[in-house]
């Protein structure tokens, strides 16, 4: 299983720092195949070491330049970061990327070789109108990703999901998830209010390779609930 934790605009750099000493020194105990990345805020990125993956929620698609308020490849390079968060629901729907902006940030990690965590999901009305209007939206979202690059995962966030305290069924899970694995035969991450009380049930579906986390993955107590379930 993958465990992902963004922790969004949350958490400072001694904060994280807290945070990542508390949780490696629980991480002994996980399961040696499983995977752990964590996602703090720009300011908090560092070269943290542990069994675990720190990656960046956000980055312009540069080396460097004349871009005010961005970061470029040459600053996650000096924490050897190489790992990103691209398409996130939050960064479509409120900061207005469009699905060209996400496809060329994509390109252009993926020639970086960054390992890419790519966000998918639907609002609630277009669920409410059933799988075949849900699917047609969700493969919309991979017009221009080139879906046979290795590095990559997809999360599947259902935006009507995501901090409401509301998870997706376990049947509208299922059936999502087997229709995206016939469409992108990758890793697939389901994020949506998961928790410690749901992640045994959501884990044990079938095409659920990990959570996406944001909420429950702000205290190390209740990240590491999913984790060592």
């Amino acid at each position: 299983m993958i465990y992902a934790a963004n922790f969004k605009t949350n958490h400072t750099r001694k904060s994280t720092e807290n945070y990542i000493e508390d949780l490696q020194r629980k991480l002994v105990d996980k399961n040696e195949e499983d995977r752990v990345f964590i996602f703090p805020p720009l300011t908090a990125l560092d070269a943290y070491e542990g069994d675990f993956t720190i990656g960046a929620q956000n980055a312009y698609p540069v080396e460097s330049g004349a871009y005010t308020g961005e970061v470029g490849v040459e600053q996650l390079a000096e924490f050897n970061i190489n790992t990103i968060l691209i398409g996130h629901s939050e960064r479509r729907d409120i900061l207005g990327e469009s699905q060209e902006v996400v496809a060329k940030k994509f390109a252009f990690f993926k020639e970086q070789g960054f390992e890419i965590i790519y966000c998918i999901g639907e609002s609630l009305e277009i669920r409410e109108q059933g799988l075949e209007a849900v699917m047609e939206h969700l493969v919309s979202q991979f017009e221009g990703i080139d879906t046979t690059y290795e590095n990559f995962m997809v999360a599947y966030e259902p935006i009507w999901a995501i901090g409401t305290g509301r998870t997706a069924s376990v049947e509208e899970i299922t059936m999502t998830h087997d229709a995206l694995k016939k469409v992108v035969d990758k890793p697939l991450l389901y994020g949506g209010s998961v928790k410690g009380a749901n992640i045994a049930q959501i884990a044990a579906i079938d095409n659920v390779d990990g959570v996406l986390v944001g909420g429950a993955s702000l205290k190390t107590e209740t990240f590491l609930e999913l984790v060592l379930h």
